[in-house]
């Protein structure tokens, strides 16, 4: 991975932590409260899967 990568990687895994922390978990996960909390752990694992994506494919031009 490079180093652009691995950047984005450990924000993406920061902004998950911060979230899990912010959840009020004696409401419920799925309560409206914690809408926001969920949609951003989701945009985050969503980009994680965007950068093993993207950093596959830069594997494989290189390989060419």
């Amino acid at each position: 991975m490079q180093i652009f990568y691995k950047i984005f990687l450990v924000l993406f895994v920061l902004f998950i932590a911060v979230n899990l922390y912010g959840i009020n978990w004696s409401v419920g996960v799925l309560h409206d409260e914690n809408s926001k909390f969920i949609s951003s752990i989701a945009a985050s694992l969503l980009g994680i899967i965007v950068i093993f994506v993207m950093s596959n494919w830069s594997k494989l031009a290189t390989k060419k």
